[in-house]
């Protein structure tokens, strides 16, 4: 197996007593799977189907949701074929993850409801007659002001913790006449910085910037092209300047309530 962070209880039992599947699941397979796990009361059918991941529409007592089943197999990004076996009950807990920081911190992201293993459930975007269109399946009427709209609401996924790290038209929806960001499994943590900050917000910075160059090579084909570089700068040092805040009000008061960073001793 792959030497991945700790499996879930349920994966491991799998794995000692001989149970766990190589073979990948079917349609019928997963949706029992679903309901026995108590995602859903109804499965109405499967939505998309991607390269790790197939997105199903279900019901659960009558409300609709989106179940995200993970594939036990995924295809290597870099195309020619290669299929490699991938903790997926893992990348599954890592994106529950991402998604309810993004919720809690205000960012436009599907509401996580629930993950067993590698089913993650989240709110339903889109209504009767279907999902909710993706940004590459449209044409915007006003491109320019569509666009300001995804930059302030990736600017508030970034100030919640998240860089997406996989934004392009086909991640992003269009719903209730806003964009929303959805599979957020390759995005990177920001609101916890570890003991390697500098190193960390490096990544950050890059990948921020390979996210808005893919917007940007989107909306150039309807003449909104933007300068991403003094962007990226700019909702960094917002990104800094924010946590160094942060730290600041949690850090205890010092003897007599002397300010912090002040000598108490000669």
């Amino acid at each position: 197996m792959p030497n991945f962070p700790p499996l879930d209880r349920s994966v491991q039992w799998k794995i000692s007593t001989g149970a766990i599947r190589f073979a990948e699941a079917g349609y019928r397979e997963t949706v029992e799977a679903i309901l026995s796990a108590g995602l859903a009361t109804e499965v109405v059918g499967l939505i998309s189907a991607g390269k790790e991941a197939d997105v199903y529409l279900a019901r659960l007592h009558g409300a609709p949701i989106v179940v995200k089943a993970y594939r036990l197999y995924r295809t290597s990004r870099r195309g020619g074929g290669s299929i490699k076996v991938d903790n997926m009950a893992w990348r599954a807990a890592f994106e529950f993850e991402m998604l309810h920081r993004a919720w809690r911190g205000g960012a436009a992201v599907p509401t996580p409801a629930k993950r067993v293993e590698n089913l993650l459930a989240m709110r339903y975007l889109g209504g009767s007659e279907g999902p909710a269109p993706r940004l590459a399946d449209l044409k915007p009427l006003r491109p320019r002001e569509l666009l300001e709209e995804i930059l302030a609401a990736t600017r508030a996924l970034l100030l919640a913790g998240v860089v997406h790290g996989d934004l392009s038209a086909y991640n992003v929806l269009i719903h209730e006449d806003r964009p929303w960001f959805i599979d957020l499994s390759d995005s990177v943590r920001v609101d916890r910085l570890g003991s390697s900050a500098w190193q960390r917000l490096q990544v950050a910075r890059q990948t921020l910037a390979r996210d808005l160059a893919s917007l940007r090579s989107y909306f150039a084909r309807f003449g909104s092209d933007f300068d991403a570089a003094p962007i990226v700068d700019s909702w960094m040092q917002e990104l800094v300047e924010r946590r160094e805040l942060t730290r600041a009000r949690r850090r205890p008061p010092t003897p007599g309530g002397t300010p912090a960073g002040t000598r108490v001793l000669p």
